[in-house]
């Protein structure tokens, strides 16, 4: 055998050898997951699907990894962004910013250091931080209270309304409400201050609006959670005046409310389930096991719900 012929032979088996190989894994997903604290029941929701994530996924998944961060606040969150990226080591992130603007830098440093990122709900101030965008329908939940209150009340009447925290989400849901009340000028919104989506700080600020206002129609709550703050502060103020209590996110509380026809006040809410923590999670995590990429933005859709349709929405057995 010559040494060419020699040379073609080894070179064949070298290949064959190596076509026997099983493929090479794709690369592991070291997720990042951070998330506000279980501070009141919404977010005890985004805490528990998160989990429920978690579970499902490195289950399903062998190449897959996930570190739940939760944080009081936004510089615990901000330090928690720098120990998952600096001693996680993380590849990919799922953040739920607890606001918007202290977040953006911190979320971007993560980003500037190769990790792959989706920001849920609470938008960031400069979207070039983020890879993908997962949230609820944010402008449906502004426009749907509105609308619905206009028409209870048949176009005339006063009513004040309760924010969030200063968040760009929250920013589109009052910019939405405000949209619709300009199409009907007999509906005068007397006041819009924020409550921190906490029931307590929405009994304070209610408890300033019915001293100030001797007359409210309604009130948008802006979540269910202040909707507990609020109700709690008509009954001590014993003001009989209020004719709707209008929440949103469609807690279970709420929603057999509703289908219960319990208290004539609270008649409708607007849908926007923590579960979609858990889509931006198992979304992330098999687009990047795969190797790709979200669309830039994924938006779920809110809807009315009312005792007609309330059944489909209540979910007694979730801690929201």
């Amino acid at each position: 055998m010559t040494t060419f012929t020699r040379r073609l032979a080894l070179t064949a088996v070298a290949a064959a050898a190596f076509a026997s190989l099983p493929a090479l894994a794709a690369e592991k997903v070291n997720l990042g997951v951070s998330i506000p604290a279980a501070t009141h029941s919404f977010m005890g929701g985004i805490n528990y699907w998160a989990n429920q994530a978690k579970k499902d996924l490195e289950k399903e998944h062998k190449d897959l990894k996930i570190t739940i961060k939760t944080a009081a606040n936004a510089p615990e969150q901000a330090n928690q962004l720098q120990d998952l990226s600096t001693v996680t080591k993380i590849n990919a992130l799922v953040v739920f910013p607890f606001e918007s603007a202290a977040l953006t830098k911190p979320v971007a440093q993560v980003k500037a250091k190769g990790a792959y990122v989706t920001v849920v709900d609470r938008g960031l101030t400069d979207t070039s931080a983020q890879d993908a965008y997962v949230a609820g329908d944010n402008t449906a939940f502004g426009k749907i209270p509105a609308e619905y209150i206009v028409k209870q009340l048949g176009g005339k009447g006063n009513v004040v309304a309760l924010r969030g925290i200063a968040t760009t989400l929250d920013n589109e849901r009052m910019d939405a409400f405000n949209a619709v009340l300009k199409n009907s000028p007999d509906i005068k919104l007397l006041d819009a201050k924020y409550a921190n989506w906490n029931r307590d700080d929405a009994f304070k600020v209610t408890q300033d609006y019915l001293t100030r206002f001797k007359n409210i129609d309604a009130i948008w709550a802006a979540d269910d959670d202040m909707a507990v703050g609020v109700l709690k502060a008509i009954s001590q103020a014993k003001r009989d005046d209020i004719k709707i209590v209008f929440g949103g996110a469609g807690a279970k509380d709420m929603v057999k409310t509703i289908m219960d026809g319990k208290d004539k006040r609270i008649t409708a809410d607007v849908s926007y389930s923590p579960k979609f923590i858990y889509d931006a999670i198992k979304l992330t995590a098999e687009a990047r096991l795969k190797g790709e990429k979200l669309p830039a933005t994924t938006i779920i859709p809110s809807v009315l719900i009312t005792k007609e349709n309330a059944k489909d929405f209540y979910h007694p057995n979730s801690p929201f």
